[in-house]
């Protein structure tokens, strides 16, 4: 038996594993690979992040990856980006931040920023706050600020997260946003700012804080 054979039979044993019905078995099938890890295994691991439906064993996928070959590695994720599969999108985003390797930076488009799947806009916001070079940060931030008051509290949270993520850069495009005549627009721009100046804080406190800044500028003047 060649060395190639051994490979693909790694592979394909691996692949085997993955289709387990059980979603433990699925877990050290990945753990494994990410101990051991081959080659032949990246393309094997990425597939099966496309259609895993267990968010733990997703995420040992993940972390097996990252013990693979870098460059190797990016090679075949980047191309996941533009999948019709949505799964594989937010899925691909979520190991190229673990990786942090600034070839996925100008791979990360407005579409994906502005995905109409909240999971694939939520893992593109994070990414690509952690790897836009710095001459890049403002110009982020401006497509980041069109998604204010999108989505459920937790989704807006993580928006926020990501404006802190690239600090003192965005703070011109917040600012800009907390003006909007959208209320729900200037809360959540407000309550980024709060976060961004305050990261011990919780969203929640910003939030309420943020609603009633936006109520005192909203009452009426009261003359003397």
């Amino acid at each position: 038996m060649t060395d190639t054979n051994i490979e693909t039979d790694a592979a394909r044993r691996l692949d085997t594993a993955l289709q387990a019905e059980s979603a433990s078995t699925r877990l050290q099938a990945a753990l494994t690979a990410g101990t051991h890890p081959r080659p032949e295994y990246i393309r094997v691991l990425i597939t099966q992040c496309r259609i895993e439906p267990d968010f733990s064993v997703r995420d040992m996928l993940t972390w097996a990856l990252t013990r693979h070959d870098r460059e190797a590695t990016v090679d075949l994720l980047l191309p996941e980006l533009g999948s019709a599969t949505p799964q594989a999108r937010s899925q691909a985003l979520h190991t190229l931040s673990k990786i942090r390797d600034p070839r996925a930076w100008p791979a990360i488009t407005t579409s994906l920023l502005t995905d109409d799947d909240a999971e694939v806009a939520r893992a593109a916001w994070r990414t690509a706050a952690g790897l836009a070079p710095d001459e890049e940060k403002g110009r982020l931030a401006e497509v980041l600020a069109t998604q204010f008051a999108r989505g459920d509290h937790d989704l807006q949270r993580s928006l926020s997260r990501a404006f802190a993520m690239l600090g003192a850069p965005a703070t011109a495009a917040v600012e800009k946003a907390s003006t909007y005549p959208g209320p729900e627009v200037r809360i959540h721009a407000i309550a980024t700012a709060h976060v961004m100046d305050n990261p011990d804080d919780g969203f929640e406190a910003a939030v309420a804080e943020a609603r009633r800044v936006v109520a005192l500028r909203a009452a009426p003047r009261i003359e003397d």
